[in-house]
């Protein structure tokens, strides 16, 4: 078993090597000493959400709330190319929040929220705050256990004109669309720059924001035979077109100088959601 992942602020680890001590402490301290219930000599993984990945074991547990760790090895993790992003229209209920969870445990660099024009629920002002905190909240939880080291970007909130200017500046960018005459599958998958995906909300994707994506350079695709949820078709679509690449294919986490490196798959699957 893989040992447990726990968050660390990035300057925790800026300088560490092998035979450093760390302290976790704080909510993810209290997390790792009384749920967890590690102990010493318990194997840990700390990570700093920006690539790099600290593999130690536990030294000492002071109290309720805090831990040391006696780090053997760290791996510096390089951002993969090409960059894959996700648009996912805003969603009901809890499902923006799982599509965020699948979307960072296939490995997804970025993802925008998008205010569709068919999107039943909006981020008003007096709640927009607290929403895409349930999304930022979702990303760490489900980067935690796909043993990410490099969390995806959480953007802000765009709207349709917004989302255009992104789509200009992609090196290839697809919009889903169960109508769409060219499936995924023929796409071409460049080896590098930014692959932008872009899943519409549960009312579907306007005929307007398919002419003004499309008019700045977008493709609209089909993703298969099914038509899928809001929630699990940017899942489905990124993983198709991962491992396409050598992101997929070679799955190796480069490391910086005098630092270990690893081998491993990409995303460590776990049977948590049923559609």
């Amino acid at each position: 078993m893989s040992a447990p992942v726990f968050v660390v602020p990035r300057e925790a680890l800026a300088t560490v090597s092998a035979g450093s001590v760390v302290r976790l402490d704080g909510g993810e301290g209290r997390h790792a000493v009384t749920v967890r219930r590690l102990s010493v000599a318990e194997p840990i993984r700390l990570v700093d959400g920006h690539g790099r990945s600290a593999l130690g074991r536990v030294v000492e547990i002071l109290g309720k709330d805090a831990l040391t760790v006696d780090v053997e090895s760290v791996t510096d993790e390089a951002e993969g190319q090409p960059r894959f992003v996700v648009a996912q229209a805003l969603a009901k209920g809890d499902r923006g929040e799982l599509a965020v969870e699948l979307l960072t445990e296939v490995g997804v660099d970025e993802i925008i929220p998008w205010a569709a024009a068919n999107c039943v629920v909006r981020w008003r002002e007096d709640r927009a705050d607290k929403a895409r905190q349930r999304w930022a909240d979702a990303c760490v939880a489900a980067a935690k256990q796909a043993r990410r080291s490099r969390f995806p970007e959480l953007a802000a909130v765009v709207s349709t004109s917004g989302l255009a200017d992104r789509v200009a500046g992609a090196a290839l960018a697809l919009v889903l669309h169960e109508e769409a005459s060219m499936p995924l599958s023929g796409v071409t998958v460049p080896k590098d720059g930014e692959i932008l995906l872009v899943v519409g909300p549960e009312g579907g994707i306007s005929a307007a924001e398919i002419d003004a994506l499309t008019g700045v350079g977008a493709v609209a695709v089909r993703l298969g035979p099914t038509v899928m949820r809001t929630s699990s078709a940017g899942m489905a679509a990124a993983a198709a077109l991962l491992a396409r690449t050598e992101r997929w294919s070679g799955m190796e986490r480069r490391a910086g100088p005098g630092r270990s490196s690893e081998t491993g798959p990409a995303t460590a699957w776990k049977d948590d959601h049923h559609e």
